[in-house]
C-alpha cells in the first residue's frame, strides 16, 4: 500500500476548553469532487473511515511525523465520521508545536487539515472525459493541520489509476482467454462426438 495524501480547504478551528485549547475541524468531506492535478476527479464516499479510525493515529503539523500534537491512543486525539465527513479534536500540548499551532489558529496562518491514508477500496468510472475515483475504504495514518492545503501529491494517485486499469485490462484478457478456451474445448468435445 502507498500513502496518500489530501487536503481540504476548510480551516480547522480552536476553541478553549477550560484552560486547554482544542483544534477542531473536518480533515475530509463525503461527495465532494476534488480535481487531482487534471488527471481524475476523486471523491470520498461515507463510511470511508468508519474501520480506519478505530486504529491508532497522530495529528501532525504539515504532515511532519517530527511533529505531533495529539495521538488518539493517548486521547489527545478524536475522530469521528458524521454525515459531513472525517471531523477531528485535537487537544493541543503545551509544547512550541502546540502553542504555535493555538496562535495560527487564532491568527488565520493555517488554512487547512489534511490526511494521510492508504486505499483500501475505491472504484473508477471512465466514462466521462475525466476519470472518477470514488474512494469507499481506507487505512488511515495521520491528520494535519496544514499551511497550504493543496493537492499536491498527486503520483502516488495516478500509479493508483494507472493499476486500477492495468487490473481490468488483465482481468478483460483472463475473460477473453477463457472465452476463447470454452470455445476450443466446446469444438474438441463435438469433433470427438462426431467422430470427425
Amino acid at each position: 500500500m502507498t500513502m496518500e495524501r489530501r487536503a481540504l480547504t476548510a480551516a480547522p478551528e480552536l476553541r478553549a476548553d477550560g484552560g486547554a485549547k482544542v483544534a477542531r475541524g473536518y480533515a475530509a468531506l463525503f461527495n465532494s469532487e476534488t480535481d487531482i492535478g487534471g488527471y481524475f476527479r476523486e471523491k470520498i464516499a461515507p463510511g470511508a473511515f468508519k474501520d480506519a479510525i478505530g486504529g491508532d493515529i497522530r495529528a501532525l503539523i504539515d504532515h511532519d511525523t517530527g511533529r505531533v500534537i495529539g495521538r488518539s491512543a493517548s486521547g489527545t486525539l478524536r475522530l469521528s465520521e458524521d454525515e459531513k465527513g472525517l471531523f477531528v479534536e485535537i487537544d493541543l500540548p503545551d509544547t512550541t508545536d502546540g502553542r504555535d499551532l493555538a496562535v495560527q489558529l487564532e491568527r488565520g496562518d493555517i488554512s487547512g487539515m489534511s490526511f494521510g491514508f492508504a486505499v483500501t477500496h475505491d472504484e473508477w468510472d471512465e466514462t466521462g472525459d475525466i476519470p472518477l475515483r470514488t474512494i469507499h475504504a481506507v487505512e488511515l495514518f495521520e491528520v494535519s493541520a496544514v499551511a497550504f492545503p493543496a493537492y499536491g501529491d498527486t503520483s502516488i494517485a495516478l500509479r493508483s489509476r494507472d493499476e486500477a486499469r492495468k487490473e481490468r485490462e488483465k482481468s478483460e484478457e483472463r475473460k477473453q482467454h477463457n472465452q476463447e478456451g470454452y470455445l476450443k474445448r466446446k469444438a474438441e468435445q463435438e469433433q470427438r462426438f462426431r467422430r470427425i
